[in-house]
C-alpha cells in the first residue's frame, strides 16, 4: 500500500471508531429502556389517590374489548378499595364509530353500580399523550391532584413518563395481561425515542 492509501486509512479508522462508538451506545440506550419497560411492568401501586384513570382501547358498538373490560375490572377493583373516590374514562371513537371509548367504559361501570358522579370521561386526543394531556386539563380545573393510570403491564414506563411531561402526579396500577415479546419491544422503542426527543416531539413525528 502505497503513502496515499495509508493516509486514507488512517483518516477512516477514527470515522469508524465514532461510528462504532454511537452504535454501542445507541443498543446500550435500548438495553437501558427495556429494562426499565420490563421493570415498570411489574408495579402495581395502589396509594390513595384522586382518581383513577383508565387508558382506553377498542370497543364495539358500546361494548368493551375483552382488553378494555380488563381495564375497567381493575379500575371498578381499585375504586372498590377506596383507592379513589372516582373514575376517570378515557379514550375517542374510530372513524364509523358510534360510541368513544370512554363513553363504552362508562355504560360498562354504572350497569357495574358505580354512580354516574363518580365518572368523568375525557374522550378528546387520539393518543396516549393527547389522551393525559386532556385528563391532566379537567382534573386540574377540578383540583384533583393525584391519579393512578390503569392500562396492560407493557404500557407502565411510557404511561409514567408521560404523565410527568404533561404535569401528572401519577403512579401506575395495570392488568393482569400478559405483555407479549413485540409490545415490549414497541414500547421499548416508544420509550427510547420519547426520553430523548419528549413523547409530545415523537407524537408529532408520527404525524399525530
Amino acid at each position: 500500500m502505497g503513502s496515499g492509501g495509508r493516509a486514507r486509512g488512517a483518516r477512516r479508522r477514527p470515522l469508524r471508531w465514532g461510528v462504532g462508538a454511537l452504535l454501542v451506545a445507541g443498543l446500550a440506550w435500548v438495553a437501558l429502556n427495556a429494562v426499565a419497560v420490563l421493570r415498570a411492568s411489574g408495579l402495581d401501586q395502589r396509594d390513595q389517590v384522586g382518581a383513577v384513570v383508565v387508558l382506553g382501547a377498542a370497543q364495539y358498538n358500546g361494548r368493551p374489548s375483552p382488553v378494555l373490560q380488563a381495564r375497567l375490572d381493575h379500575a371498578y377493583e381499585l375504586y372498590q378499595e377506596g383507592v379513589a373516590p372516582r373514575i376517570v374514562l378515557t379514550g375517542y371513537k374510530q372513524p364509523g364509530d358510534q360510541f368513544t371509548e370512554a363513553f363504552a367504559g362508562y355504560r360498562y361501570l354504572t350497569r357495574k353500580g358505580v354512580p354516574g358522579e363518580d365518572l368523568t370521561i375525557v374522550d378528546d386526543g387520539t393518543s396516549t399523550w393527547e389522551s393525559l394531556r386532556a385528563t391532566e386539563r379537567v382534573l386540574r380545573r377540578e383540583g384533583v391532584e393525584t391519579v393512578v393510570l390503569v392500562s396492560d403491564p407493557y404500557h407502565s414506563r411510557r404511561l409514567i413518563d408521560i404523565a410527568d411531561e404533561v404535569g401528572m402526579t401519577a403512579t401506575v396500577s395495570p392488568t393482569a395481561a400478559s405483555s407479549a415479546w413485540q409490545k415490549v419491544a414497541r414500547e421499548t422503542a416508544l420509550v427510547s425515542a420519547g426520553r430523548i426527543v419528549t413523547y409530545r416531539r415523537l407524537l408529532r413525528a408520527k404525524g399525530g
